[in-house]
């Protein structure tokens, strides 16, 4: 016996209920070992042993139960979405149009009986439009539920499939029964209920649909995706571009500055800094140089590199993160629904009643004969008390009270700058008992910063911060990026070395205003002389906190310390006591070591830490924590190597961003890297589920009493329309209407579309010493920051979206203001690491003609994009 896995992605889900379908249908296959839904994903990982069966009959028992199998790409497999959402909508309008019709037919009928709704018409073109109407919306718009119920029935499964068409074949057999054996039944009356259930049905996935599609959509207008090809370099020194998936082991690949890295690797050729935290969490980029392995999905931020792949397929890192998440879904714990535990047993009950409301009227007159109930027995009462509990049974409202409540929940959470995926989201996040955190790019901002400048002896540190600026002016290392970026945001002038060299992996030499200076770590400090006994002390306490060390030396003389680290996240510290305040228990999950985890747990305020967790392990400690604690988890993170964790836990909550394989495998997305959008995630979860249940517990009233009522062979088919209007009507109003009374809802920060925030004062930068004041900064020297405007050629929005990109390259650069409509591009840049010219000839490179203007007229259209550059 071989074991296989097959996994698919599904079309046609609605519900939970859906998922238990799926699963009960696979289970009861021979040859299936185990088998895993995902609703949220819309998954289906099946293990089988492929000596019984194959991929054939697993895809052909979906198809069978009315699913479809979508196209494992991702562009394509979204295109389908939006088809089933088409579809979708055809079958309401067709059947809502039948119902419109049906409903005038009803109106036509009860003004001609005198306004008695009651009464039953003679008239046989009524009876013939009335059937019509239902024979095509049950089997034309609505004839896929029939197959979905068929294939449900022929397995044993009885779900809301089932019972919706039991309702409606019980209402044409009811119009039947009128027309040709029992006289007194309603005909058009039980034609219409058909044709309004099945359409209430349709309604009711099409709302599911919605919400799912914009979920997904929204996934996908975030999906930053790594690179699908790469260049490689072939053995005559040709480059050529290639899909990643057409690499093999031995290939040399070129990777420029700024890119993604596409495969696991060896660097044969150049040297670089490479941004690892993705793959293992570390914030702190790594020196590499020939020798080194690199990993795929971590990004190149300097030099140019020439890579040895050394791994494909399955051996790849990012492969290996994949059947972890596949792995993790499996293992995931499963959630059904509020509404489907509810027709878990509502389902069998009506079908239930309604049998022993039939045989009841048969035998109990049969058996007593000469009481209230008759003698003999009741086949008209029989037939017309199981048809009206069949119809009265099928519960509209219950089928959409869940989506109109995530219908609601999802737009308040929108409107926060968050995308709840599914209503497990909602279900589950309001129960969670622990947060598990990732430090980095989660907790912190995830990329280095100048945390505390210290002057050693009687030099002030806006001399240190001055000189350490000064020597890495030309530096394209990411630490001296952050040194750079920490005199910019004090608007601290400094000027170009006259002569500079980069160690790579050590630090800096130059020569600043006559002075020889060397910035870099202590071991290469004192490697070249360097007498460190003044600041020894402060390099241990700034390691201590967990900080990276960066010694600065004029003529031979160590005179300061910058310490440089991973800056925690403006609303950290307030989240977590907010996590607190509602009774859950933060933790924090880094695979940084135990000294700098604890000061940033410390700081933050997390009293449970798990440091130096492998990325490979994380999924094992959340499973730890459900299966050993028995603890309901959500997991908060944003890289790569935290996908397997986001989908283990119960509720995966992905930074907006964070990485695209982080955001697929997460049930709740935060737009942007604001950590509070935790927290009122929980709160909209709370109200949603408050929401979601107060529907349910209105609808299963509806139809619990109309039900019960229906067994006495005493309700009129009128009494079900009634009650699905009402029912539905009173979920409507429950959902939305406090958000309509209150003018549409609650004024918020931040937007899906473009992640806006409210344009408050921004804080004091941190580390910002009042000694460093506008008076000391030298007339001569350049300022931090500067803008060019150029009159270009560009005509159109690709034109602008070329040279905003190009310009995005460029080292130095801050900001592009580029505007097709006047022709115009403004640019905000670092002078002492590009100057107007370079820009000058980077757009004019791009075939433009470039001139001078002193600002660019306002336009409507234009847009500012930030670069990539810190």
């Amino acid at each position: 016996m071989t074991t296989q896995q097959a996994q698919y992605n599904v079309g046609g889900m609605s519900c939970s209920f859906c998922a238990e379908t799926i699963t009960k249908a696979y289970d009861r296959t021979d040859g299936v070992e185990d088998v895993d839904v995902s609703l949220a994903h819309e998954e289906v990982l099946v293990q089988y042993d492929d000596d019984q069966l194959g991929d054939a009959e697993l895809k052909d028992t979906l198809r069978d139960l009315g699913y479809t199998i979508r196209d494992p790409n991702k562009e394509k497999r979204f295109e389908e979405q939006q088809e089933e959402l088409d579809q979708g909508k055809r079958q309401l309008l067709i059947s809502g149009i039948a119902s419109l019709l049906a409903l005038g037919l009803m109106g036509l009928m009860v003004v001609r009986n005198g306004w008695n709704i009651f009464a039953e018409t003679d008239q046989q073109w009524m009876w013939y439009g009335s059937l019509a109407l239902a024979l095509g919306t049950m089997f034309w718009p609505g004839l896929y539920i029939k197959k979905k119920a068929y294939n449900s029935l022929k397995r044993g499964i009885f779900n809301q499939h089932v019972l919706l068409e039991a309702g409606a074949f019980a209402g044409l057999t009811g119009g039947f029964l009128g027309w040709f054996v029992f006289p007194s039944f309603p005909v058009v009356h039980f034609f219409i209920v058909s044709t309004f259930i099945t359409t209430y049905h349709i309604l009711s996935e099409y709302t599911s649909l919605i919400v799912r599609t914009r979920a997904s959509r929204a996934v996908q207008d975030l999906m930053d995706l790594q690179p699908d090809t790469a260049r490689r370099v072939t053995e005559d020194g040709e480059v050529e571009d290639v899909e990643v998936d057409e690499l093999d082991v031995g290939d040399n690949v070129r990777v420029k500055p700024g890119e993604n890295i596409p495969i696991d690797g060896e660097v044969i050729d150049g040297e670089s800094a490479v941004d690892e935290s993705v793959a293992t969490g570390e914030s702190a980029p790594v020196d590499k140089q020939p020798g080194d392995e690199v990993i795929g999905g971590s990004v190149n931020e300097t030099g140019t590199l020439l890579i040895e792949v050394t791994a494909t397929g399955e051996d790849a890192f990012l492969n290996q993160v994949a059947q972890q998440i596949e792995e993790a879904r499996a293992m995931k714990p499963g959630i059904i629904q509020l509404a489907d535990k509810i027709l878990k047993y509502f389902v069998p009950g009506v079908l239930s009643i309604a049998a022993a409301a039939f045989l009841f009227w048969v035998i109990i007159p049969a058996a007593f004969p000469g009481t209230i109930l008759g003698s003999g027995p009741q086949l008209q009462t029989a037939a017309y008390a199981a048809l009206a509990a069949l119809v009265l049974g099928y519960p509209c409202a219950l089928g959409m009270a869940t989506p109109l409540a995530l219908i609601r929940g999802g737009g308040e959470a929108a409107r926060n700058g968050i995308l709840m995926r599914s209503g497990d989201a909602f279900q589950v996040y309001r129960d969670v008992d622990t947060v598990v955190l990732d430090k980095t790019g989660t907790i912190t901002q995830g990329e280095p910063a100048v945390n505390t400048v210290v002057g050693i002896g009687e030099h002030p540190e806006v001399d240190v911060r001055r000189t350490a600026a000064s020597a890495e002016a030309f530096s394209e290392h990411p630490l001296a990026d952050a040194i750079l970026d920490h005199a910019d945001e004090l608007d601290l002038g400094f000027s170009d070395p006259a002569e500079f060299d980069s160690v790579t992996g050590k630090g800096v030499t130059a020569t600043v205003d006559g002075d020889d200076v060397l910035v870099g770590k202590p071991g290469w400090l004192t490697d070249e002389g360097v007498d460190l006994s003044d600041g020894e002390n402060v390099v241990e306490d700034l390691q201590d906190r967990g900080l990276t060390t960066i010694g600065v030396v004029v003529n031979g003389e160590l005179v300061g310390v910058v310490g440089i680290g991973d800056e925690i996240k403006d609303d950290a510290t307030a989240t977590i006591q907010r996590i607190k305040d509602a009774g859950i228990d933060p933790v924090m999950i880094t695979g940084d070591n135990e000294r700098t985890a604890q000061t940033v747990a410390g700081e933050v305020g997390i009293d449970r830490m798990m440091a130096e967790v492998l990325p490979d392990d994380k999924r094992e400690e959340i499973r730890r924590l459900q299966d050993e604690q028995n603890e309901r988890v959500a997991m908060v993170g944003d890289g790569i190597n935290d996908a397997p964790a986001l989908t283990q836990a119960d509720i995966g909550i992905a930074i907006g961003a964070g990485t695209d394989i982080a955001i697929e495998s997460a049930d709740i997305i935060l737009m942007g890297d604001h950590l509070g959008g935790v927290m009122d995630a929980y709160e909209i979860a709370q109200t949603s589920y408050k929401k979601t249940r107060q529907n349910l517990i209105g609808a299963f009233s509806f139809n619990g009493i109309g039900v019960t009522a229906a067994t006495t062979g005493l309700i009129h088919p009128v009494f079900a329309m009634i009650a699905m209007v009402l029912s539905v009507s009173a979920v409507l109003a429950n959902s939305f209407a406090g958000q309509l009374l209150s003018g549409g809802g609650i004024k918020t920060d931040f937007t899906i579309e473009g992640v806006e925030t409210d344009k408050t004062s921004e804080p004091e930068p941190p580390g910002k010493s009042e000694e460093v004041t506008a008076d000391e900064a030298k007339d001569d020297e350049k300022p931090a920051r500067e803008t060019a405007t150029f009159d270009t050629g560009l005509n159109c929005g690709s034109c602008e979206d070329r040279v905003t990109d190009t310009l995005d390259e460029r080292d130095g650069v801050r900001e592009i203001h580029a505007d097709a409509d006047e022709q115009c591009v403004e640019v905000t840049f670092n002078p002492h690491r590009i100057t107007t010219d370079e820009l000058r000839e980077t757009i004019a490179d791009l075939g433009y003609e470039v001139g001078s203007v002193e600002r660019c007229p306002a336009s409507s259209d234009s847009a500012t994009h930030s670069a990539t550059d810190p």
